[in-house]
């Protein structure tokens, strides 16, 4: 029998994919990735390659993703309000290929492309996404 967090997170990811399947305005690219990141997370939680420390800026992130309440809020804006919960999970991602593992990442990643191009790519651009609210993003997960 399957893990109801499991569960949870699955139920969470298919009423993610849902939202955004037909969404085609700004940053679609970007905001196309949202449940396969989502569940990168989720994955990363149970992996025992990252460390407890690491683990809690995993949990902020898919708290973030999961919490209504946010710098963009998708009730909004739609899905384009996923880009701040997207930002943040690979502001994490970030942080645990630098200090963990790159292979944990790239091996619980199961969305198309290099998950590691992605999350410099998004790197890139987050700050033209969401400007100076970048910074209130990284201290709301603790990154700064």
């Amino acid at each position: 029998m399957k893990d109801i967090t499991e569960l949870r997170a699955k139920r969470f990811y298919d009423k993610l994919r849902k939202k955004i399947s037909k969404y085609s305005g700004k940053h679609s690219d970007l905001i196309l990735l949202a449940p396969d990141i989502f569940m990168l997370l989720f994955r990363l939680m149970k992996d025992k390659r990252v460390p407890a420390k690491h683990k809690g800026f995993l949990a902020a992130a898919i708290a973030y993703f999961i919490s209504p309440i946010d710098i963009i809020p998708e009730a909004l804006v739609g899905p384009f309000g996923y880009t701040d919960d997207i930002i943040i999970a690979v502001m994490v991602l970030n942080k645990i290929i630098n200090e963990v593992s790159e292979e944990a990442v790239v091996e619980n990643w199961s969305g198309r492309g290099n998950i590691l191009a992605l999350i410099q790519n998004i790197l890139a651009i987050s700050h033209n996404i969401i400007g100076k609210k970048l910074d209130v993003l990284r201290k709301k997960i603790g990154l700064k």
